[in-house]
């Protein structure tokens, strides 16, 4: 009887084996720190990969955490994405943890063409928000097929060069809708310095910020709001524009401080929403941004 109940154990152990690396899977696993990387990389793999985004919709990349599972799982990943630049402050170490064990990582940011920041605030360090630029977003995809391909999904190439397409569209598409807006009119004001690629590529002008330096967990001082009030009332814009990753008071309360109607918009610049929100990917949230400035703008 007893050695009857030892094999019964034994062969639940095995079922229960079995069911735990099915859910694990055998499949290679790339992991990804935020939502935007994670949408990207999604599109360029097929079902031979599992791709496990650690940022949630909605979440702020400077300042979101994960769980001991999530750290562990990144620590046995097969490729790691990251965006780098210094954007994953609250994910550093376990960034760091991953390589020390060995893990094989793309830093998004090694692919583009790094701009400074244009705030004395964060002057002389990196900006990391490249994705506002499409054509940046191009030049990651190029870094990341390659290592995706060695993983042996033979759908990676094809997908890739299928989206590499669609971001070459939407980059057309962006410079034929903001060629649109007056010259005097394209000045950008938004929670912190998150559009600097975008001004650079689109020509707009980058009035200011709420927040100053290039990370949302600073804070502004009442002369930062007085000389941003001051600046936006000599560009004249008729609108500033909020981040969905950060909450909107100091924008509401910067627009009753100018002394003129100003709108505020919300933007989607540093998460993607759910897949109810107006942000599910990548594409999607840079052509509604790009709508919403063109009508923020415009006269």
């Amino acid at each position: 009887m007893r050695r009857f109940a030892v094999a019964a154990l034994s062969a639940v152990a095995l079922i229960l084996a079995g069911c735990a690396g099915g859910t694990a899977s055998d499949r290679p696993l790339v992991v990804v720190s935020t939502n935007i990387l994670g949408d990207v990389v999604s599109q360029l793999v097929g079902d031979d990969i599992e791709v496990l985004t650690l940022m949630r919709p909605g979440s702020d990349p400077h300042s979101f955490e994960i769980s001991a599972a999530e750290a562990a799982r990144m620590r046995s990943a097969d490729l790691l994405v990251t965006n780098g630049l210094g954007l994953e402050e609250g994910l550093q170490q376990h960034l760091d943890a991953a390589a020390a064990a060995g893990v094989e990582t793309v830093v998004a940011g090694d692919a583009v063409r790094v701009l400074p920041y244009t705030s004395t605030d964060a002057e002389g360090a990196e900006d990391p928000h490249f994705w506002t630029d499409p054509a940046q977003m191009i030049a990651v995809v190029d870094r990341l097929t390659p290592a995706l391909e060695k993983l042996g999904d033979p759908a990676v190439t094809a997908r890739s060069a299928d989206y590499r397409a669609q971001l070459e569209a939407l980059d057309a598409d962006m410079t034929a809708t903001f060629a649109t807006i007056p010259a005097d009119r394209r000045a950008l004001v938004t929670n912190h310095h998150v559009f600097g690629y975008l001004a650079e590529r689109f020509d707009f002008r980058l009035v200011g910020a709420v927040i100053p330096g290039g990370t949302t967990l600073a804070a502004p001082s009442a002369s930062d709001l007085a000389d941003l009030v001051a600046a936006i009332d000599e560009a004249g814009v008729p609108t500033v524009f909020a981040e969905s990753s950060s909450p909107d008071r100091l924008m509401r309360a910067l627009a009753d401080e100018a002394d003129r109607d100003v709108v505020v918009t919300e933007l989607f610049t540093e998460s993607l929403t759910d897949a109810s929100g107006d942000a599910p990917d990548y594409l999607t949230m840079m052509r509604v941004n790009t709508e919403r400035i063109a009508t923020g703008l415009s006269p």
